[in-house]
């Protein structure tokens, strides 16, 4: 009986955890501000605690979870109707360097070391301070960073070069399966695939890792043979 019971509530829970993570938005998951991340944490408290404890009625986790989701939605209407107390629930951007000054107070008030600080701009490939104008750190916790005109990369404007067009990559093989809507989208047919294929000397699709087709660049395809040739500690 206790089995029935636990599967039952399980999958309950299961299924209205994942309605209202739908019904939240995707920024539930991406954890966007302190109060998104306190209610992801609290939905999955809610029914763990709720499993294993035997004077919970199923009920009781329904209740709850579906009181959360509520409040949950609740906050999220309020945040997009006022801007006041959108600022409250999800807080606004700190500047850490203002014109390339460090500012040293907001980065104790955001209680972020010199060392963090450091570490967070060496994943936006910037490896001194002299490098940044402006420093903003973001309510999910990232930062957002703008270089002195010296260090930004160049653009093809800059060389008053003719803008090209931009197109992007489509997978239409994937661990050896053929992704047929993806091939579709692209006006090409399985025909198409095989011949492109065949002029790589790669006989079906099934011994295909992954391939990728890029208007201008044509297809780039890996097979399983070839990952598999790669040394250890080796990347292609």
């Amino acid at each position: 009986m206790k089995w029935l019971q636990l599967t039952l509530e399980l999958v309950i829970g299961f299924v209205l955890l994942f309605a209202v993570v739908k019904i939240a938005g995707k920024k539930l998951i991406s954890q966007m501000s302190p109060f998104t991340f306190i209610a992801a944490v609290v939905l999955g408290e809610l029914l763990g605690n709720a499993l294993y404890d035997d004077h919970i009625h199923l009920w009781y986790i329904i209740y709850s979870i579906l009181l959360w989701g509520a409040m949950l939605l609740a906050v999220e209407y309020a945040s997009q109707k006022w801007l006041s107390f959108r600022l409250w629930s999800e807080g606004k951007p700190t500047a850490l360097i203002r014109d390339g000054i460090l500012d040293y107070e907001a980065l104790k008030k955001s209680r972020l070391t010199f060392n963090q600080l450091q570490s967070l701009l060496r994943k936006h490939e910037t490896f001194s301070l002299r490098e940044v104008a402006f420093c903003y750190l973001e309510a999910d916790g990232e930062i957002s960073v703008l270089k002195k005109a010296d260090y930004q990369k160049t653009t093809r404007e800059d060389f008053k070069l003719l803008p090209h067009p931009v197109y992007v990559p489509v997978t239409v093989v994937r661990d050896g399966q053929l992704l047929a809507d993806e091939l579709a989208e692209l006006g090409k047919n399985e025909e198409w695939l095989k011949a492109e294929l065949r002029k790589q000397g790669i006989a079906s699709w099934e011994d295909v890792l992954i391939a990728e087709w890029l208007e201008g660049d044509g297809l780039f395809v890996q097979t399983y043979q070839s990952a598999a040739a790669v040394p250890n500690g080796l990347k292609v």
